[in-house]
């Protein structure tokens, strides 16, 4: 059994690829590889070359390895599939030319569901045939990203989509073919939602094939759940902490993969404000150290 650590772009605050405040993709290789990773997500597509050519040079130059990418796109809008389904195409194309394992879906932010991030209660749910289209338009993706690309797809629950709080996640784990749609699971984002991530992987873990590991700022999630505070807004707030400094238990997260003979990749994702005055090197840097000091080599 081997766990291996990697990051991704959005931990440079990389979130959109035609962000003009985004920092070169050659920086984000750099400093991943500095601070001690040995992989990387692709990051927004769009974001890195799509030529596999010059990514690829790129990344063996620096030892590193591409892990997946990420699909975090308005799947809960039927008049965006078009650009849904283009992003999922040209993602599982890079992935399949560097032998990249893992596909994550994410259902992007909603503002119909932005308001109550972090509020289940409250939060606006869909009706039985907007429901049923979106699990379709989900299944059609990972089935196409685990049949004709052969990759490993997983759904990724994120705060402030329609695919946010724990109920929807196993709602569709119930619905979709596990054979073609796994978990990936980022431990800040139910934490963010109200929900014990570790309570979560103890059920679940048959399916999980694929971590996100992020922490989350008790002090500041209070405060932005109270306040209705925007998702974006709340990352410029520093909701996603450095690991070991939120409430996520990371020790016991890293039991539950031990016990249960996880193998494969836990990638580091701590998004943050690229407006804001920060080192995001000096984080990653920090989180490879926290994780090297609970036992993740």
């Amino acid at each position: 059994m081997t766990i291996q650590i990697g990051n991704a772009p959005c931990s440079w605050g990389v979130e959109f690829p035609d962000d003009d405040r985004n920092p070169p993709w050659e920086t984000v290789l750099d400093e991943c590889a500095q601070a001690g990773y040995t992989g990387i997500e692709l990051g927004p597509i769009g974001y890195m070359p799509e030529d596999p050519a010059i990514l690829g040079d790129a990344l063996k130059k620096r030892a590193l390895e591409l892990i997946g990418g990420v699909v975090f796109q308005p799947f809960h809008d039927p008049d965006a599939w078009d650009k849904v389904l283009d992003a999922s195409v040209r993602t599982c194309k890079s992935l399949k030319a560097h032998g990249a394992q893992h596909l994550v879906l994410i259902d992007s932010i909603s503002p119909r569901r932005a308001p109550t991030a972090g509020r289940a209660d409250e939060a606006e749910q869909m009706d039985a045939a907007e429901w049923v289209a979106y699990r379709d338009r989900i299944a059609e993706i990972a089935k196409m990203g685990a049949e004709e690309y052969g990759l490993t797809v997983g759904m990724h629950a994120h705060a402030a989509g329609f695919m946010d709080f724990e109920p929807e996640l196993e709602r569709l784990l119930d619905e979709v073919d596990e054979r073609v749609l796994k978990i990936c699971f980022d431990t800040g984002h139910h934490s963010y939602a109200g929900y014990d991530p570790v309570a979560f992987m103890k059920r679940h873990i048959g399916r999980i094939s694929y971590m996100h590991f992020k922490d989350i700022d008790p002090a500041v999630k209070a405060d932005v759940v109270a306040n209705r505070t925007d998702f974006y807004k709340a990352c410029g707030q520093g909701i996603f902490c450095n690991l070991g400094q939120g409430d996520v238990d990371f020790p016991a997260v890293r039991q539950v993969l031990l016990d249960n003979g996880f193998d494969g990749w836990c990638t580091v994702e701590q998004d943050c404000d690229p407006t804001l005055d920060v080192r995001p090197m000096d984080d990653a840097r920090a989180n490879r150290q926290y994780l090297e000091s609970i036992g993740f080599n």
